[in-house]
């Protein structure tokens, strides 16, 4: 196959060159339209019940992702100048575009008794536009007063105070919400000068804004870092500008060609999707080095060029189209899991290591054949002293401290085995954002202050229209609160129980002590005194849905981790099993905060099925091409000890199992591995060079193979190091894992792998009649002419 390759790439390079050229514009072109991500992409399968119940919640009682808060801390809120501001500012915020509504403590409202017609009549605490200071005194007296509000709008005791705006929901859905963001900021630094105080901002709309313009940025500079890495790792190595700007050109297409993949699929830039460029860089690399490696090894062979490229594409391209599909295994895996975002990252990643590989497969091979034939200061890099010195102690020591190996390999493991204890299943909803940044700052002042922005909610199913008024309901929600309010983790509850609270206050002319829920007689006297203009669906708005059937009781949550999280979703489930019994079944919890925790636990549950298939898979595939299932497990096994002690690592250091970092086994493994499949194609080769002799042939693959190993291993372990420079936790975890497996797998391919080989000689002794499925080359090694095609150069 890879010879009909060979000839159909040199005797067409004009038409590939063509192709190449047009597909690619092609690309760019369709990388034009990529959008960044606006919308919350679920975790959950579609059938899950967690996530029907989510949708089912959202119909009754509408989607509260589209609330931006802000918050300050002022001891002199009521003080004439700071109040008159801050109206000030509610009032510019309504005339921004997108912004639909505004609730702070300014529009508080308050019910006054009439006795006369005996009907409550809502007033507007601060109705004037204007007030001295002696009458905001007098209103802000009235308002702490309200029971209601505390905690709700304002926490007295710290003197901090809250601003809702509700955004249009279509709005925050398109690119556009950044400008709506932006311009809302914009306004509040007006007040910020003003008054000299300090806004603070969360809710999901400004998360998700903040949050996805870190990922677009970073997009782009991980890119220049990973070019600038390798091109230095490149220019050290190969001494030559031209290795550097040709190997740059084909990742530099392929970079096009994965932007192009995700515009056809209609995909948008997720946090996962916008590393794949810089992914591409990283191990595209490696191809180019095998198939330069080898065209240079060939020409300073022979002299012939057309021969040696002849070789590059029919002796490494089979090698590395197995190394390439392994690796596009390894991401292929994650296509099928149920979450969206993961199947994207899959398909987009793994259709992009093959479109690499291609490209380099053709383009090196067509430009080389066009420039000049390399110079002898182009082919030092093959005879470095220092590096053959080192392949050499390797070599020493995999014949004769293959103990020392087995023992050091074997502690390891057990160290492993200890270290994964420790790890843990762990995720925020706001994750991996550095502590210091503004986002992960403002969430905490929330949540010191408020008790968290994350929405939980609790729903209970009344079993009949308008089963809301039912005092028995009232009465059992009040319990539920009561035990809920020993969980700091909560804030305080909106609930219509805390509105009939706040009607019996208003009954009572206003005193504090009469915030309490009212008896199944005062209940009836206080409903009376809801006036039809209000109606009582209209004081209970959003807290019952339009049936009255279904009751709402709306908490927040501080952002606690799926651990502590998962614990208190427990309680409260035990704790409405005790309240409401036989009807708990009617009963069930909600919110974002609820749907991301089982999100994450299922998404790393997911992953870990991808591993164990991502390994099979790979394992057929070595098994169909090498014809030996004893060499492939050997192989396997190898390159299991690096995952090992990569989770070992995290377990000692802390490093949380969640989904930015279970994808680094899958992907680890499947480039990993690589080494494994250029060393024992080398082997397999020799194996019948030398009439079998084991020995001979390991020794020959670990001197022939051993510079290429080393050369790839250090690009990618720098490559992937550049992603230790992330704003993110999970992708500074996925760099900085993904680099340590590989730099473990290093050491596992070049010792443990040859000592078994050679510990077990006697097992491994090939067939004489054995053929591979595909000729493979490691690319290095000086076979005879005789293989070759004789007509080769009048061919081509």
């Amino acid at each position: 196959m890879f010879q009909f390759l060979a000839r159909t790439i040199l005797r067409y390079k004009l038409f590939i060159l063509i192709f190449l050229g047009v597909f690619t514009c092609f690309m760019a072109y369709k990388a034009t339209f990529v959008e960044l991500s606006y919308k919350p992409t679920p975790l959950l399968p579609k059938e899950d019940s967690v996530l029907i119940r989510s949708i089912e919640f959202s119909k009754k009682f509408g989607k509260g992702e589209n609330i931006m808060i802000i918050g300050v801390q002022d001891t002199s809120f009521f003080s004439l100048k700071n109040f008159q501001n801050w109206n000030k500012l509610e009032e510019d915020l309504r005339t921004v575009n997108g912004v639909e509504q505004v609730f702070s403590l300014v529009d508080a409202l308050n019910l006054v008794k009439d006795t006369l017609s005996k009907k409550f009549i809502p007033e507007k605490i601060f109705g004037k536009k204007s007030y001295s200071a002696q009458e905001l005194d007098s209103l802000s007296a009235i308002t702490r007063s309200l029971t209601f509000y505390k905690n709700l709008l304002y926490n007295d005791s710290t003197k901090t105070y809250l601003m809702l705006v509700t955004l249009n929901r279509e709005l925050i859905t398109k690119k556009e919400r950044v400008g709506l963001v932006n311009n809302i900021v914009n306004v509040c630094k007006v007040y910020e000068v003003n008054t000299t105080n300090k806004l603070y901002y969360s809710g999901l709309p400004y998360i998700r804004v903040k949050v996805g313009e870190m990922i677009k940025g970073e997009m782009y500079l991980f890119v220049v870092l990973a070019v600038l890495v390798v091109s230095i790792i490149l220019l050290f190595l190969f001494r030559s500008i031209r290795v550097v700007l040709i190997s740059l050109l084909v990742v530099g297409i392929g970079v096009i060609w994965s932007l192009g993949t995700l515009s056809l699929f209609g995909f948008d830039l997720t946090l996962l999707t916008a590393v794949i460029p810089t992914l591409l860089v990283i191990i595209g690399v490696p191809s180019c080095i095998f198939l330069i490696n080898k065209y240079h090894h060939e020409y300073r062979h022979h002299g012939n060029k057309t021969k040696a490229l002849y070789r590059v594409v029919t002796r490494v391209g089979s090698a590395t189209f197995l190394s390439n599909l392994t690796t596009a295994i390894g991401f292929g895996a994650f296509i099928i899991t149920n979450t969206q975002v993961l199947k994207e990252f899959g398909i987009v990643a793994s259709l992009n290591v093959m479109g690499v590989y291609s490209i380099s497969l053709m383009l090196i091979p067509i430009i080389f054949s066009y420039i000049a034939p390399p110079q002898n200061k182009h082919l030092t890099h093959l005879s470095r002293k220092g590096v053959k010195r080192n392949i050499n102690r390797i070599v020493l020591t995999v014949l004769y401290r293959r103990k020392i190996v087995f023992a050091i390999a074997i502690a390891l493991i057990c160290a492993g085995f200890v270290g994964v204890t420790f790890l843990k299943n762990n995720g925020y909803m706001v994750d991996d954002i550095p502590r210091n940044h503004p986002v992960l700052v403002n969430l905490k002042f929330f949540e010191k202050n408020f008790n968290g922005v994350m929405p939980l909610e609790i729903v209970y199913d009344t079993q009949k229209p308008n089963g809301y008024l039912s005092s028995g309901v009232l009465v059992r929600i009040d319990r539920l609160q009561k035990k809920l309010s020993n969980y700091p983790e909560l804030s305080k509850p909106v609930s219509i129980v805390e509105a009939a609270k706040f009607a019996s206050q208003a009954y009572y002319n206003g005193k504090p002590d009469r915030y309490r829920l009212p008896s199944s007689f005062e209940w009836g006297f206080i409903l009376s005194y809801v006036p039809k203009s209000i109606g009582v669906s209209d004081m209970f708005a959003r807290l019952v849905d339009s049936t009255g059937r279904y009751v709402r009781v709306m908490y927040n949550a501080d952002d606690i981790g799926t651990i502590r999280m998962n614990q208190l979703n427990q309680k409260i489930r035990s704790d409405i099993d005790t309240v409401f019994k036989d009807n708990s079944k009617h009963v069930y919890i909600s919110g974002s905060s609820i749907v991301v925790t089982k999100g994450y636990d299922y998404l790393v549950d997911s992953l870990f099925v991808s591993l164990p298939l991502a390994i099979c898979l790979i394992s057929f595939f070595m098994a169909w091409m090498f014809r030996k299932w004893r060499i492939v497990m050997f192989s396997v096994l190898t390159n299991m000890v690096p995952l090992l002690l990569t989770s070992a690592a995290m377990g000692f250091i802390g490093i949380a199992l969640k989904p930015s970092t279970v994808i680094v086994f899958s992907i680890a493994f499947g480039i990993a591995i690589d080494n494994s499949i250029q060393l024992l194609a080398k082997y397999r080769q020799e194996l019948r060079k030398t009439s079998h002799n084991i020995k001979a042939s390991v020794i020959y693959a670990i001197r022939e193979t051993g510079i290429s190993i080393l050369y790839t291993s250090i690009v990618l372990f720098f490559g992937f190091g550049v992603f230790s420079l992330s704003k993110f936790g999970g992708t500074v975890s996925l760099g900085v894992l993904v680099a340590l497996t590989l730099l473990i797998a290093l050491f596992s391919n070049l010792f443990i792998l040859p000592s078994i080989l050679l510990s077990f000689e006697r097992s491994t002794s090939l067939d004489p009649d054995y053929e591979p499925a595909l000729e493979l080359s490691a690319g290095f090694e000086d076979e005879d002419d005789n293989n070759d095609n004789p007509t080769i150069e009048k061919d081509v």
